[in-house]
């Protein structure tokens, strides 16, 4: 069993606090590549122009480069001053980053743990360390258990080899063709078979939150 946790956490006590006061609609989220030891930061809702002054001033960000530009969304490589920011501090503390992303002064993330008395370690070290985390929720996870998803064992399959092989990655370290070769099935079997997986995993997550609405 395995043990999923969400923080929230002030910009205050980690990183870009200084970039959320000078622009109160930004909104940054990690970029989802898990392979990469120093994710990257998708940043949204702000003029590039401003934005680029505002990283560059502030004063938790040691270098910032733009990487991709896309409509009104941007991802920056950025290197934080901090020695070990937060999520730096729950990775080393044996926690396993799903998910970050922040709005409003606060970062929020999830973050798979081993078991409880690990994530208890790692949440008192942020404590001692002065951090206002904020531990929102606590899930259980059994071993073996598998999302409720109804992605096929193909789909899966698919999914889970361009995550490892980092087609997924940008710029991707793997073509279709290559990915496609390794799994051995045709280009346009796996470009199939991801589209469908893409088309289940989106209508499971937008359908549910429209019988909510």
């Amino acid at each position: 069993m395995s043990t999923i946790a969400e923080f929230r956490i002030p910009a205050a006590d980690t990183v870009l606090a200084d970039s959320f006061d000078r622009l109160p609609t930004l909104r940054v989220e990690l970029e989802a590549a898990v392979s990469r030891s120093q994710p990257c930061l998708w940043i949204t809702d702000v003029d590039r122009r401003a934005l680029d002054d505002v990283l560059e001033a502030d004063p938790t960000v040691e270098t910032v480069t733009l990487l991709v530009e896309a409509d009104d969304r941007l991802l920056y490589d950025v290197t934080f001053r901090e020695e070990r920011t937060v999520c730096d501090q729950l990775l080393a503390d044996g926690g396993s980053l799903l998910e970050a992303w922040a709005t409003d002064g606060w970062w929020q993330t999830r973050v798979r743990f081993r078991d409880r008395e690990t994530l208890c370690v790692a949440h008192d070290r942020l404590v001692e360390r002065g951090v206002s985390v904020d531990l929102r929720r606590v899930t259980d996870v059994e071993a073996g258990s598998h999302s409720r998803t109804s992605l096929t064992t193909e789909q899966r399959e698919a999914l889970e080899a361009a995550l490892e092989r980092g087609y997924f990655e940008i710029p991707r370290e793997i073509s279709m063709e290559e990915l496609a070769a390794e799994l051995g099935i045709s280009h346009q079997a796996l470009s199939e078979r991801l589209r469908r997986a893409y088309e289940t995993l989106v209508d499971e997550e937008i359908q549910p939150a429209r019988e909510r609405a």
